[in-house]
């Protein structure tokens, strides 16, 4: 960030047109009441992004704009059918944090929740979308089930692997031993051809019969491996169909129509909180919009007190009647007063019910994504039954062209086995009975080093598998470890806000010194609420005071019965609380202070030095007493 920034404002709040720099570090808006302070600050935020400013009383529109080193952000404010529109290029895309922690008027959630005594909890962790949460778990859930399955499968496969080494050394054995018997068996057969005389013609024949009939042996001895291979496959589909099915069994049925229902209920949903949102922001306006008017009207009172009007006018209460800024009649400040203490009240009901539209929006959407879930998983199951009946037909398909090409080739071995037979007693019977030894000893080697073959396949199947398996350990450990962070997320948020609260609570009473007022501090408990249509385990701060007799005897208090002073200063140190936690620095570098009135000049003071060692840019809107008492070097704002 640059060591100032620049703000141009057209129309904002009470301000025709103004341009200011703000400094990195402290700048003080300082002056009376009803000059325009609290409208810079509305403005400063309108640039930042937010959508609480109000718009000249007397304008159409307005617009601000805010320089940041060679970045413009500007900002648009038109009053549209009673609605005020904003529209532009604003500093950010999203200023719900800025609202809550760093944009600290007056009205402010944050602080007025803690003078209230509302739910601080609810405050925290409102900016942090639970429900993607529970969306990614549920994902990273999935995945890593499937990473543990395929562990389990490369375990199964890992326990087959010594059993098939045995068996190929066996083989190898087997094959090594034929082979010199065989080789053996070869000699004897040349031997005895050179010592015979015989019809050549009647030995070629019988050797190639032997050769064919050999080929044939070979290729049945194949076509069984085949059949024996193909149902061992079908075994193995038809156990994972009936697991599928027991598990498709075992999966309730969630009905589409409960999915359109949720559906249209989100929308419904959806729409209500928009419409009480914009009823909110138009509340605010209004509310900020009549107080900046009172405001006004009794600093032109004052005005008038000091350069000595009339004596009857001075001994009327300044509280007695004011112009009304929409009729130009006379109207009773009280009545005006009463009519913004009504407007805040309904404005606390709006925000009462979007609370409780969110909570029931979370609710349905986390049953949405569950049903979709389900549905998906379903969907797969079933898909995944149909692939298996398809491959299982078509390897029965092809058993029973295996078993046809069986029985032509067992045909064919019988028509030369009797071939073979009858060539036989034209040939010596001593030869050709060495013949055929050879000729089964060789029948025998290739189907034994064709079933190793088989073994050695499988055998480097399992191992070119196995090879994945220390990466499918190292992303199990790093989804587990996700999965971990994912769990405890919420929980690491609501802890890390109660320790900064209490660490900074601490401090800043040990800095200010408030006599008798030893200690306040949060207590988080958990226990079970309502929330939509369930109960849950949820977190609950309860803001804990201790105060001390004059005698030094220590007793629990309420925040009811807390000053104003301690109050706003209570409610100031839990929303610095909430700009740390949610590191809102790193998105909005200002914090904006207004309404520090009921706390006292030295006390201000050090507040302000506590905050600034946290902000780089804190803008604070200052009485001139109070401002004087501030002994940080800052800038300051005297003409707006």
């Amino acid at each position: 960030m640059p060591q100032s920034v620049t703000l141009g404002v057209e129309n904002i709040g009470g301000i025709d047109e103004t341009e200011v720099t703000l400094h990195r570090g402290v700048t003080a808006l300082t002056g009376r009441n009803a000059t325009n302070r609290t409208s810079l600050l509305q403005a400063i935020m309108a640039a930042l992004g937010s959508d609480n400013a109000s718009l000249k009383a007397d304008a159409d529109s307005g617009h601000v704009t805010l320089e940041v080193g060679d970045e413009s952000y500007d900002r648009t404010l038109e009053r549209r059918n009673g609605t005020i529109v904003t529209e532009g290029d604003p500093y950010l895309e999203d200023s719900e944090l800025a609202d809550l922690f760093a944009f600290l008027l007056e009205n402010n959630e944050a602080r007025r929740a803690v003078a209230r005594g509302d739910d601080l909890r609810d405050i925290i962790m409102r900016p942090v979308d639970t429900d993607a949460i529970r969306t990614e778990i549920s994902r990273t859930e999935q995945e890593k089930r499937d990473i543990d399955q395929r562990l389990d499968e490369l375990d199964d496969l890992s326990a087959k692997l010594p059993d098939l080494e045995q068996k190929r050394t066996r083989l190898t054995g087997e094959i090594e031993e034929l082979r010199e018997e065989l080789s053996e068996a070869t000699d004897r057969v040349e031997e005895a051809e050179a010592g015979v005389e015989e019809t050549r013609e009647d030995k070629d024949e019988l050797d190639a019969k032997l050769d064919e009939l050999q080929e044939t042996r070979s290729e049945l001895e194949r076509v069984r491996r085949r059949i024996d291979t193909e149902r061992e496959s079908i075994d193995a589909l038809e156990d994972e169909r009936e697991e599928l099915a027991d598990e498709l069994e075992d999966t309730p049925e969630r009905p589409v129509d409960k999915i359109d229902q949720l559906e249209t209920e989100i929308d419904q949903l959806q729409n209500e909180k928009e419409a009480l949102t914009a009823e909110i922001s138009q509340l605010q306006s209004t509310i900020q919009f009549n107080e900046e008017r009172l405001d006004a009207a009794r600093g032109t009172a004052d005005a008038s007190e000091s350069s000595g009007g009339d004596l009857t006018d001075q001994l009327l209460p300044d509280s007695e009647t004011v112009e009304c800024w929409t009729c130009g009649s006379s109207v009773a400040r009280e009545q005006i007063e009463t009519t913004i203490e009504q407007l805040r009240s309904t404005r606390q009901e709006r925000l009462d019910e979007r609370s409780e539209i969110s909570s029931s929006l979370r609710d349905a959407r986390s049953e949405l994504s569950d049903l979709r879930d389900r549905r998906q998983e379903l969907e797969r199951t079933r898909n995944k039954l149909d692939n298996i009946d398809e491959e299982i037909d078509e390897r029965r398909e092809r058993i029973e062209e295996y078993e046809s090409r069986r029985d032509e080739l067992t045909d064919e071995i019988e028509a030369l086995e009797a071939a073979v037979e009858q060539l036989e007693e034209d040939v010596q019977d001593d030869l050709l009975d060495q013949h055929k030894e050879v000729n089964e000893l060789e029948f025998e080697l290739e189907r034994l080093e064709g079933n190793r073959d088989d073994v050695e396949e499988r055998i480097e199947s399992i191992e070119e598998r196995l090879e994945q398996r220390e990466e499918l350990e190292q992303r199990r450990e790093a989804v587990a470890e996700e999965l971990t962070e994912l769990r405890t997320r919420i929980d690491r948020i609501e802890a890390d806000a109660v320790e900064e609260f209490n660490e900074h609570m601490e401090q800043v009473l040990d800095v200010l010194g408030y006599e008798n007022l030893d200690r306040i501090w949060i207590d988080r408990t958990e226990q079970e609420v309502r929330e939509g249509r369930r109960k849950v385990s949820k977190s609950s701060f309860d803001l804990k005071i201790v105060r001390s007799t004059d005698h030094g005897a220590a007793y629990e208090d309420d925040i009811t019965h807390l000053s104003e002073s301690e109050r706003e200063v209570t409610g100031l140190v839990f929303a610095l609380a909430g700009y740390l936690v949610h590191d809102v620095h790193q998105t909005v570098p200002f914090m904006l202070l207004d309404s520090l009135e009921a706390i006292d000049s030295d006390r201000i003071a050090a507040l302000i030095e506590y905050f600034e060692e946290h902000v780089p840019y804190l803008v604070v809107a200052l009485l001139e007493e109070d401002a004087a008492a501030v002994e940080t070097p800052h800038e300051r704002v005297t003409e707006i």
